[in-house]
């Protein structure tokens, strides 16, 4: 029999290819967002992630043991809206903690992300343990939301796990109003216009990982055994040194007249005040993270799928 899992958020930009990933391997997946029409017949609902009740009758209906919370207000929007995504953000896992702690479910995933990390935390090599003073609405409730993985998992026992994702690349999905978007559409902008305005700097650089690589390291860690995991607040992981400059670079090995130019706003200080490379040790010694795609793999793959 297959197991059920729930998926709040399946169709953002990391929901939507998790949603693909769990299937092929052998999930029943049950997707729930904000943006679905309800349709039973295809495990599709609509679902404001806040709505603790409508959380709690689709575990119900269909005997779901683990919840794979991505809902998010991510950082630029996040500034914008700075009450809506607290609430989102804090709300949606406080009410999925507390379905754990009922034991109507037995595992939860919840993201992070290197968002939480503020201007005075180490640049390179950012340990797993360090100054956390987040910068924006977003890190804050994410920084927020591992201390609440962490009690939930203290206090009451839940198995509530979670990854720092850095900034994340893909072509199957449109950017979601993060700080890193422009490493998605710098890509179609050098496939059709031959030219992009960049709101970050040149030489800005942020950890990034490729899609298949983030979703790989979120099974491997919800399928990792309970003794194995030593960090439940989040743990760190690094991907690729990414900046405009650099991903100019690669792609002008196979578009040479591709031009990029700078027109910075608010995000280019949020972009500045995140680390460069990260520590992920922890990651790696206790379920084996790796990552597989270099950049100039990625650059290959996103300019041949992006349309």
């Amino acid at each position: 029999m297959q197991k059920a899992v729930l998926v709040i958020g399946s169709e953002g930009q990391i929901g939507s290819e998790l949603c693909d990933a769990l299937s092929v391997n052998g999930f029943k997946v049950i997707r729930a967002d904000i943006r679905l029409q309800t349709d039973e017949a295809k495990l599709h609902y609509h679902l404001d992630a806040t709505d603790k009740d409508a959380i709690e009758h689709i575990i119900e209906k269909h005997g779901i043991e683990v919840v794979y919370l991505m809902a998010a207000m991510l950082s630029a929007t996040a500034e914008k809206h700075p009450q809506k995504a607290w609430e989102l953000n804090m709300q949606s896992l406080l009410h999925v903690l507390d379905l754990a702690k009922e034991k109507k479910i037995k595992q939860v995933f919840w993201p992070s992300s290197i968002a939480i990390f503020g201007p005075d935390t180490p640049k390179k090599n950012t340990p797993q343990e360090t100054v956390i003073h987040p910068s924006t609405v977003y890190g804050i409730s994410k920084r927020a939301g591992e201390m609440w993985c962490a009690y939930y998992h203290r206090v009451f026992g839940v198995d509530v796990r979670s990854l720092r994702y850095p900034g994340i690349i893909s072509y199957k999905t449109a950017p979601g109003g993060g700080t890193t978007d422009y490493a998605i559409e710098i890509f179609k902008s050098a496939k059709n216009e031959g030219q992009y305005t960049s709101f970050i700097e040149a030489r800005t650089i942020t950890p990034m990982i490729y899609m298949s690589d983030a979703i790989t390291a979120t099974i491997a860690l919800m399928q990792a055994p309970a003794q194995a995991i030593t960090v439940r607040t989040s743990y760190n992981l690094d991907g690729l040194a990414v900046s405009p400059q650099k991903l100019e670079e690669e792609i002008r090995k196979q578009l040479p007249d591709f031009k990029v130019d700078y027109s910075t706003d608010y995000r280019q200080a949020i972009a500045a005040s995140w680390p460069e490379s990260i520590n992920d040790e922890s990651a790696r010694s206790d379920w084996g993270y790796t990552i597989h795609t270099d950049l100039q793999r990625l650059v290959q793959e996103m300019l041949s799928h992006i349309e």
